[in-house]
């Protein structure tokens, strides 16, 4: 009987449930140019680092990494993704928003409970006891189902829900920004150390080409045709070079270390063998200003709190209107237990309740405006993150159209210092000039030497902070909703041992 009543009233319900009071989501205009400052007129980017999008360029989805062509970059990438805890703290955040979306959601859904009790007592009885004799003791026995289900008359639930779903996505996004952010600090970082690899190189090289001068300085001083200021000199050159080499080592180690956090390991578990960098900047599709609201995580993160924002003013709105409730049971009451489950002893009960706040005191309404604020304030901070973005994207154009023009430059000053070296050695040799001359000359060769893999590197991490800045290939249709009820997972966990 109680199916057949829940069976009428159950789709009266569900169709009045239907309506969903608040504004409907669109999202917010950004502002977004037609193209990049820093992007070059077409034919004007030949020799530079980067180029213009091609179609099919970011259907690749290789990881972005492997376009430098490093396979110690690679290893590296493939352990710090795997044992990174700043990734792993976000992978469980989003792993806990996931989790209360189903929470959330489950709030759709009729509540159902089964109890069973026994109870003994005296004193009452439908036969009243004769003089000076007790009440006979009665037990009673009680089997029921209870049902309560709140129906979501003007969607309260379901813009709960929206915001539940649209909050795990934006979580799922800081996961793949976190990830990102994180990956490319890891390949700056080895770009910077293997840059550093590449001066301490350069440094022992040095001290190599300056021993042999002060070898040579010696024997003329003593064949008295040099001074001992010569031999100073030489000394002096080359000592000095032996301590930048040893300051240099500092900064490797620290870097190192840096490194090993990012991997998950301690520095002293953690090792990077001495290799100079032998890779150069890869060309980078770059694309439109407006595909940066498609590839960079961080923005749909902050769009989709927009998204959440909304919803959240259409629960607030929901709080002006009455809610309504269902209640019902079912089952046996009765004694004794072995007539229970009999007939006579079944009971049941169904009913609804509507129930309206007449006055809080403006609670509501106080409710509502936080919500609107809240909104405007989500709004403007996706339109400063977009704004953000495209600086980061405009900056690192800049620096690598800069850094491209003046590393042709610098190879010439490079080329011109070693010529001018090369004179002023023979000048001495010859006894032109004083060994001043020299060590003026092998000042300005290996400061244009170690500029120039100073260059080497800045191009290096620019193109790695330019494709960060692009997103790094990511897309937002990697983000897919929350499933409910199935227990929570984390996106994308693939993973991989690494390989060095």
């Amino acid at each position: 009987m109680i199916g057949r009543r829940l069976a009428i009233i159950l789709p009266a319900f569900l169709a009045a449930g239907a309506c969903m009071v608040g504004p409907a989501y669109r999202r917010p205009a950004a502002p977004v140019p037609q193209g990049y400052k820093e992007m070059p007129a077409e034919g004007a980017a030949a020799g530079l680092t980067w180029k213009a999008a091609q179609p099919g360029d970011m259907a690749r989805r290789t990881p972005w990494w492997e376009a430098f062509g490093d396979p110690g970059l690679n290893a590296l990438v493939e352990r710090v993704d795997i044992s990174n805890q700043t990734i792993a703290l976000a992978e469980a955040q989003y792993r806990a928003a996931r989790a209360a979306v189903a929470g959330v959601r489950s709030s759709l859904f009729p509540s159902v409970g089964v109890g069973a009790s026994a109870t003994r007592s005296s004193g009452v009885s439908t036969a009243s006891p004769g003089p000076g004799q007790a009440a006979p003791a009665f037990t009673g026995y009680e089997v029921a189902v209870d049902l309560g289900w709140e129906i979501d008359l003007f969607g309260r639930v379901r813009r709960s829900v929206q915001a539940g779903v649209a909050s795990a996505l934006a979580s799922a996004a800081d996961l793949e920004s976190v990830r990102l952010t994180v990956q490319a600090e890891a390949a700056a970082d080895y770009f910077l150390l293997r840059g550093v690899d590449a001066e301490i190189e350069l440094l022992k090289r040095t001290v190599e080409g300056y021993r042999t001068q002060y070898e040579l300085t010696q024997n003329r001083f003593r064949q008295g045709v040099a001074s001992g200021i010569d031999v100073a000199q030489a000394k002096t050159q080359m000592a000095s070079i032996e301590a930048e080499a040893a300051d240099l080592r500092i900064t490797r180690a620290q870097l190192e270390h840096a490194l090993a956090v990012l991997a998950g390991s301690a520095p002293q578990e953690f090792a990077l063998a001495a290799a100079p960098a032998a890779v150069a900047p890869p060309a980078v599709p770059v694309g439109l200003p407006s595909e940066l609201l498609e590839r960079r995580p961080d923005i749909a993160a902050a769009e989709r709190r927009v998204a959440a924002a909304n919803a959240r003013i259409g629960v607030a709105v929901a709080g002006f209107f009455p809610t309504l409730s269902l209640s019902g049971l079912g089952g046996y009451q009765g004694s004794p237990l072995s007539s229970l489950f009999s007939l006579p002893a079944r009971v049941w009960s169904l009913g609804a309740s509507l129930a309206e706040t007449v006055f809080n005191g403006g609670q509501r309404r106080s409710t509502y405006l936080q919500a609107r604020a809240a909104y405007d304030g989500t709004v403007a901070e996706y339109r400063q993150t977009v704004l953000t973005a495209l600086e980061q994207v405009e900056d690192n154009l800049a620096a690598l159209r800069l850094l491209a023009e003046e590393a042709r430059y610098q190879t010439e000053a490079v080329s011109e210092a070693e010529r001018t070296l090369k004179l002023a050695n023979n000048r001495y040799i010859n006894g032109v000039t004083s060994y001043l001359e020299v060590v003026t000359a092998q000042n300005t060769a290996l400061a244009n030497e170690l500029q120039a893999v100073g260059l080497l590197t800045r191009q290096l991490t620019a193109s790695v902070n330019l494709i960060k800045a692009l997103g790094g290939g990511w897309r937002v249709s990697d983000l897919s909703a929350p499933a409910s009820p199935k227990p929570p997972a984390a996106p994308d966990t693939k993973r991989k041992s690494p390989s060095a």
